[in-house]
């Protein structure tokens, strides 16, 4: 073709890009690789084989990672754990900042080789994955060197076990590695079974910034490598992005260990096109949001919602674009969509397409031979219920349906179990500004798609995970509060005495639900005693049944969530007012409990109401500094519906404590009280029908803490679940809550001091970061 002919049709020719420099790095290796432990590749021991997608070519050997070699990786960075801690936070800065520049002077040969292995256009992998490593590690290196300063009293966890998928393999490995490094942890990574190159490239890059030995470890292999890592009893975290269904597998192989845990799991993204929006715009949109690495994004806008009124005019227009999509070698400059990781994935792609009800529409474009190639595809024709709205494909297929109002548009966004990002277009900004808060979704993009910084959180809610990556948020995720903790000593009910004495009129204390008092459902009471014998009356035993009716209550009262925080400051004024006037009621009924004074405990829940009623209108969400003309907001919001299992030691302080900062936030709560000395927290229903607090915003249920505390964390519609009991709860609440990987909070059986838990650990524990990202300006 000559150059005429090149001007008469407008094709693009091939633009490739050379692999040689990235072939030659791994045939230096003579094309097998053992894990990287302690500074050094080991000797490869039994392999697989990692392939290119493109053409199924085997690029290298890799080594499969049995038990002994993760615990070996284990021993190495438990080994090198506590001198990196102990390094002051320049030093670590310097070696953060190394590593970015490494990524940026190598940066080339990490991009191609990262095509090679995952099948992704060289031109998104260079210009895009690339990038946003060294930016990471950049950006670590100054949260490193701030992190004394900014944040004393924290400390790191230990060793680290990270996790990550095959779709952003280098990225993902610099979304864990990097805070984790600058927190002063060691890391324990397992990349995904078919893409492993790039970060074993990364180890050996390491050793040139300086990196201690054994601070990085990595070990190859498949699934079973990484449940050994996650099993392993010498981690103290695990850092897990993939799909929700490993992840629920996580949660429940990680309850009650006591091993911190963040889960960016899957997700079904809505692209909500208004009738208003720049429909061209939006369509160059929607092409990033879906076909971006081939639609293998966990954040991929793959639901499309268009109103209405331009539904048909904006589909006719998006199928001539898909038409002009090209697909074939990822290493050509000039290809849209690559390959698809494994004809695994490419035969689940298809049968699931194959199987919708829908009306498809591929794009006509030739696919390539021989190698993992799916077209761009589009269903429309779907309803609601229609599997393939409902389920992750991860794959460049998008399915669409129509909306005719924002709030219809709005109740079907959130028709889904995940909720991990969003796409609202529109030129109304007061409409966007509507609907972006109302989205269930970790992070929403306004007149953009797939925007990301380390700046930002990046995070999901309900099942597409817990945790936020990027930002002092996520930082935060990978440090604790400095000291030794203590066995909480069990706190024993008082048992019915031979000769109770009895006095006065009998009283059954009745449980609190939607602000009117409720009977148990299954008619049954406890007595409870004091030390001295005396009967201080009956207490209602909660069942299952009354946990439903309370969460479904709390669910009622949604509107507390939208009411400003100086409303509900207001209210929590009241209820410190209305506990300081009944005082010597409350330290007398914690007197007859306990058998202690009971003055000082109600005094210190007086002043946590007044704590956490000033923090109502002041914990504050931030402008994040991305680089973008715009702004991106981190936006504190409630998690929803918390349930919330109250100590027994303090059983007024620690109520409180925990009810106080929950609704303070906007959350509304379902609490079971001490089970020993329930009786203090069915005083505190009159203090509520009082102070203005509205129906269904604090919910009580008494009874066994065992029981209720399964029952509320296996509860589908329950967002989060708070448990300072002792035994074995911590264990059940995590086990169970692996059912919808809602958020727990949990004491692991370790001791609180109620007379100083208070701060921004109980905030940031009933808040949920939703990062807002809005482009504003011609560019």
């Amino acid at each position: 073709m000559n150059i005429r002919e090149i001007f008469d049709s407008m094709d693009y020719g091939p633009a490739p890009e050379g692999s040689s420099e990235a072939l030659a790095w791994i045939a230096n290796h003579k094309g097998r690789f053992g894990h990287w432990v302690g500074g050094r590749f080991t000797a490869p021991g039994e392999t697989f084989a990692t392939r290119n997608p493109a053409n199924g070519q085997v690029l290298a050997e890799v080594t499969q990672g049995s038990a002994a070699d993760v615990d070996a990786a284990v021993k190495a960075a438990r080994g090198a754990q506590a001198k990196w801690a102990r390094m002051p936070g320049f030093e670590r800065a310097k070696v953060l900042y190394a590593l970015a520049r490494l990524v940026q002077k190598n940066a080339r040969l990490l991009a191609v080789l990262e095509t090679l292995d995952n099948g992704k256009p060289i031109r998104e992998a260079r210009d895009i994955d690339i990038p946003l490593v060294a930016r990471h590690f950049y950006y670590h290196a100054g949260l490193a060197q701030l992190l004394d300063a900014e944040l004393p009293g924290m400390e790191a966890l230990g060793v680290c076990g990270a996790v990550i998928p095959w779709n952003f393999p280098l990225l993902m490995l610099a979304w864990k590695v990097a805070p984790a490094l600058a927190a002063g942890n060691t890391v324990v990574l397992k990349p995904a079974e078919y893409t492993p190159l790039t970060a074993l490239l990364f180890a050996e890059l390491s050793v040139q910034a300086g990196l201690p030995k054994g601070v990085l470890n990595i070990v190859t292999g498949d699934g079973a490598t990484g449940a050994a890592l996650v099993d392993h009893p010498d981690v103290n975290k695990i850092a897990f992005t993939g799909s929700t269904s490993v992840g629920k597998k996580i949660r429940a192989a990680t309850a009650g260990t006591g091993k911190a845990l963040t889960l960016e799991l899957g997700g079904k993204s809505p692209y909500i096109v208004f009738d208003d929006a720049d429909l061209d715009s939006a369509i160059e949109g929607l092409v990033d949001a879906i076909w971006f690495n081939q639609g293998q994004v966990c954040c991929a806008g793959s639901r499309l919602l268009v109103q209405e009124g331009v539904a048909e005019r904006f589909h006719e227009k998006l199928k001539r674009r898909m038409g002009d999509l090209r697909v074939g070698d990822p290493l050509d400059k000039c290809i849209d969509v690559g390959a698809v990781v494994d004809p695994v994935q490419l035969e689940t792609i298809t049968r699931l397409v194959e199987a919708s009800d829908g009306e498809k529409f591929r794009a006509p474009c030739a696919l390539p031979e021989g190698g993992c190639f799916c077209p761009p595809t589009l269903i429309t024709g779907l309803s609601a219920a229609s599997p393939l709205m409902q389920e992750e494909i991860f794959g460049p297929v998008l399915v669409s349906m129509t909306f005719r109002t924002p709030a219809e548009a709005v109740e079907l966004a959130n028709n889904t179990r995940y909720g991990l990002a969003a796409t609202v277009w529109t030129e109304n900004v007061n409409l966007a500004l509507d609907i972006a808060p109302k989205i269930k979704a970790g992070v929403v993009w306004v007149n953009a798609t797939n925007l990301f910084d380390a700046a930002a959180g990046f995070g999901g809610v309900r099942e597409s995970g817990f945790g936020r990556e990027g930002g002092w948020e996520g930082l935060l995720a990978y440090l604790k509060p400095s000291g030794q903790t203590k066995p909480l000593k069990p706190v024993a009910a008082v048992a019915a005495p031979s000769e109770p004495l009895v006095e006065g009129i009998d009283r059954t204390a009745k449980l609190f639900i939607g602000g009117k008092q409720a009977r148990p459902d299954g008619g049954y009471s406890q007595a409870i005693y004091s030390a001295k014998g005396k009967l201080l009356g009956q207490v209602g035993i909660g069942n299952r049944k009354d946990i439903r009716n309370a969460v479904e209550a709390a669910h009622a009262a949604k509107g507390w969530g939208k009411a400003t925080g100086a409303l509900r400051g207001q209210v929590l004024y009241y209820l410190a007012e209305n506990l300081s006037a009944r005082a010597s009621e409350f330290a007398g009924r914690l007197r007859d409990l306990t058998g202690r004074s009971g003055e000082e405990e109600v005094q210190t829940a007086i002043r946590r109401l007044f704590t956490y009623a000033a923090w109502a209108d002041k914990y504050d969400g931030a402008a994040k500094s991305v680089p973008l003309r715009g702004v991106a907001l981190a936006m504190n919001e409630p998690c929803g519906v918390v349930g919330i299992i109250a100590p027994d030691e303090s059983p007024v302080l620690g109520a409180i404590s925990l009810l106080a900062p929950a609704i303070a936030m906007g959350n509304t709560c379902v609490l079971v009280p001490s089970s020993v000395a329930p009786l203090a927290m069915t005083d505190f229903y009159q203090v509520l029908e009082t102070s203005d607090v509205p129906g269904g915003v604090i919910n009580i249920v008494t009874g066994p803490h065992g029981e209720l505390a399964k029952t509320l964390a296996g509860h589908m519609d329950v967002d989060a679940v708070w448990c300072f009991g002792a035994g074995a709860l911590s264990k059940t609440v995590e086990s169970e809550a692996a059912g919808n990987v809602k958020r727990t909070w949990v004491n692991h059986g370790q001791a609180t001091d109620w007379a100083t838990a208070e701060g921004p650990a109980f905030l940031r524990a009933a808040t949920e970061v939703k990062t807002i990202w809005v482009p504003y300006g011609e560019g």
